[in-house]
């Protein structure tokens, strides 16, 4: 087994393995990696077996530390169908020994939900164990099972029926850029902003296309409100979402999930709003799941780990 540090002469090799693992997915991609790579260090791992890739490790520095990874909702290692548990244990001393040898003291290790994963993938959980890695961060997300899922609550329904009698449209826009003003100012009420620039969400999209998507409500071509979706095939996932003063007293964002939910993905598996805590998972946001809830959503856990080296 031989490790090797990525660099960008082998973004072929490297985007061509993640479609045939069991746990990739398309925020793996060199493209999507490197859209703020001013932002990161990179230092991703290549895992070879007799010149073949097995494993894929999407990491970054961070001073001391190894974060896999830092601009992404998780990292983890992204594993071949054929690697065995007892290689994956394996592959984690590998990478120990690797980063340990470039004095770096730990590694923060974001492991992907197995919601996301195209085939069971925890062998890399087992290896956390092994190696007594510490939970240090867990997150409450929020996912609705599509082919099972629990109806939305009385209001929320009557906030959809509401939309029907205004006759209010969810349509997709490619153009994000009214959706966007909207967005920004929502956020800065709550003194924030979205992760993502119009700039660099317009990339993303025009990298991705099918993958990444807006959805939104409109009455009489007035913007009501949005959701930027990702999708990772079985997962839908809700990466932006707002209302206008008139979205929120029409329903109007409750409209555009029960149209996502109910019909333009009904035949995926799961569809997923995202957490709902704060503070490194220490404090839930109880009206915020509160409102998902509503939507027919429940509980999973992501988790943060930490990799003494």
């Amino acid at each position: 087994m031989e490790i090797k540090r990525y660099d960008s002469t082998q973004k072929t090799v490297w985007d061509e393995f993640i479609p045939k693992s069991k746990n990739g997915v398309f925020l793996f991609y060199r493209e999507y990696l490197d859209y703020h790579k001013d932002r990161f260090t990179d230092h991703s791992l290549i895992i070879l077996k007799k010149n073949k890739i097995i494993a894929l490790f999407p990491a970054n520095e961070n001073n001391n530390q190894i974060l896999s990874h830092g601009g992404l909702t998780f990292g983890s290692l992204i594993m071949s169908h054929d690697v065995r548990a007892a290689e994956v244990l394996n592959i984690f001393l590998k990478i120990k020994e690797y980063y340990k040898e470039l004095k770096f003291t730990d590694i923060t290790y974001k492991a992907v939900p197995s919601i996301f994963h195209k085939y069971p993938s925890e062998e890399d959980l087992y290896a956390l164990f092994r190696m007594d890695a510490k939970l240090i961060r867990r997150d409450i997300s929020s996912v609705v099972k599509i082919s099972n899922k629990i109806r939305f609550s009385e209001s929320k329904r009557q906030a959809v029926t509401k939309c029907i009698k205004n006759e209010v449209v969810v349509s997709k826009n490619n153009d994000f850029g009214e959706y966007w003003n909207l967005l920004t100012s929502v956020l800065a009420k709550f003194d924030t902003k979205p992760v993502h620039t119009l700039e660099e969400i317009n990339s993303l999209k025009e990298s991705f296309p099918d993958n990444i998507n807006l959805f939104e409500a409109r009455k009489d071509n007035i913007l009501l409100a949005g959701i930027v979706v990702y999708d990772f095939g079985n997962v839908i996932h809700t990466q932006y979402m707002a209302n206008s003063q008139d979205g929120r007293k029409i329903g109007a964002l409750d409209f555009i999930n029960d149209s996502l939910i109910n019909e333009v993905y009904k035949d995926r598996d799961f569809y997923s709003f995202g957490i709902s805590t704060e503070n490194q998972g220490r404090v839930l946001n109880e009206g915020l799941i509160q409102q998902k809830e509503m939507m027919g959503s429940r509980g999973i856990a992501v988790d943060f780990y930490n990799i003494s080296l």
